[in-house]
């Protein structure tokens, strides 16, 4: 049996800083992408002051994210992190192209609740943009490992709902 395991961080856990808080053991694999699916922001999370991201399935579409593997034994860390426990998102395995053209399966989060439709990143209601220090962490976690430049141009075109005040999670900013 293995000791790890791969996840697909496309989120705050991209971001080597974020990810070492709760699973200090993640190892930086590989930059990769996740086919046929989309990003957006529904559920507020108190944590983060705004909407947290999600993937939805979506035709032509993809996220770029980072692979991480980490020590089975952390695990229910990443679930209590993801708030597997209350609901917020559910456990998947998915299939990740990686930049270097292998195709590897991972461990990759979603929320349970997803939108009727789509809408282009600058006309997300209030109700469901991230905050700014939230889309602000997905930006730096992206640029740290070299995401392909459009992809963080597309985040950046993201509105964001302006919170730039304390959260729930210490360290990322040092």
């Amino acid at each position: 049996m293995s000791k790890t395991f791969l996840y697909f961080a496309y989120g705050s856990n991209m971001l080597t800083k974020r990810i070492h808080i709760n699973n200090p053991t993640a190892v930086k694999k590989y930059v990769g992408t996740l086919k046929d699916y989309r990003l957006d922001f529904i559920t507020f999370s108190k944590r983060w002051q705004g909407c947290a991201a999600t993937i939805v399935p979506c035709p032509a579409f993809e996220v770029w994210g980072i692979v991480w593997e980490i020590n089975i034994s952390n695990m229910p860390d990443l679930d209590k992190q993801e708030g597997v426990h209350m609901n917020l998102y559910f456990a998947k395995n998915v299939i990740i192209n990686t930049t270097i053209g292998e195709n590897i399966e991972c461990r990759v989060y979603q929320q349970l609740c997803l939108p009727e439709e789509y809408l282009k990143p600058i006309f997300l209601p209030p109700e469901r943009q991230p905050s700014f220090i939230y889309l602000n962490t997905l930006i730096r976690g992206a640029k740290e490992h070299k995401i392909n430049k459009d992809y963080i141009k597309y985040l950046e075109s993201f509105h964001h709902n302006g919170y730039n005040g304390e959260i729930e999670i210490q360290g990322i900013f040092d």
